[in-house]
């Protein structure tokens, strides 16, 4: 079975951007690992297998925690996860003076909410029901590890596909959040899970850590998406790849 895209050539000769190693974690009921590590790799990097039980980072220079129903989203989405011995680590390696850069997309963010690597908490979409849309989001923040290779307010459309998708928290905290500019990604046109203020992804402090609903990793080669383009998903890869090749990590 091909790697390559099905329509265009996106494949990416070696570069500078080969020497950086991007972790990606498994945990059971994980659906887009295969996808995220594909991503990682169209962009250049090295992806590397990370399984939830194991308490080695392998040297990672990054990691994306995919999306997917890890433990069935039993209790609540990301709440077993956020226990496993792989997000130990990763929660200290987020917070050392190294802060190692972390995406979390859907699941993933879910998790990172859970594991209080970001602020607020998601819950049910606000019309109870599972949604599965091509999505526009702009680009609010991009100077985070995640979303420097796009341009500020630059509108995007990436895959949308969740259940417990709306983000919450309180006001204090989402002012917080609009104040020190980390609200990093908004929805356009249409809420399509009643987050507040529109918000379709966050930071942390540092910028290291981004969690977002939206699924980049399934826009990533040219064919899909409304335009055909498909590729707005590739700039998340290529930002981190980027940074750690320029030495800002």
């Amino acid at each position: 079975m091909t790697d390559l895209p099905l329509i265009g050539d996106y494949s990416t000769p070696t570069t500078e951007l080969s020497g950086a190693r991007i972790g990606v974690v498994t945990f059971p009921g994980t659906l887009d690992d295969r996808d995220a590590a594909r991503g990682v790799r169209m962009a250049g990097g090295e992806a590397v297998a990370l399984w939830h039980a194991d308490e080695d980072l392998q040297g990672v220079d990054a990691v994306v925690i995919p999306g997917g129903f890890s433990y069935g989203d039993y209790l609540r989405a990301g709440a077993i996860a956020r226990f496993a011995p792989m997000m130990d680590r990763i929660i200290d390696a987020a917070n050392s003076d190294a802060k190692l850069p972390v995406l979390g997309i859907c699941n993933g963010f879910q998790i990172l909410t859970e594991a209080h690597l970001l602020p607020g908490s998601m819950v049910k979409n606000d019309h109870l029901k599972f949604i599965c849309r091509d999505q526009i989001l702009r680009v609010e923040n991009n100077t985070t590890a995640w979303t420097n290779q796009f341009a500020a307010g630059q509108e995007i459309s990436i895959p949308l596909k969740n259940q417990d998708g709306q983000y919450v928290a309180d006001e204090k905290v989402l002012d917080e959040l609009e104040a020190e500019g980390r609200v990093v990604f908004r929805y356009v046109g249409w809420n399509p899970n009643g987050s507040r203020r529109d918000i379709a992804g966050i930071s942390n402090a540092a910028g290291n850590v981004v969690g977002l609903m939206p699924h980049p990793e399934h826009a990533v080669e040219a064919g899909y998406g409304p335009d055909h383009t498909g590729t707005d998903g590739l700039g998340f890869f290529t930002s981190v790849l980027t940074q750690l090749v320029g030495g800002t990590k």
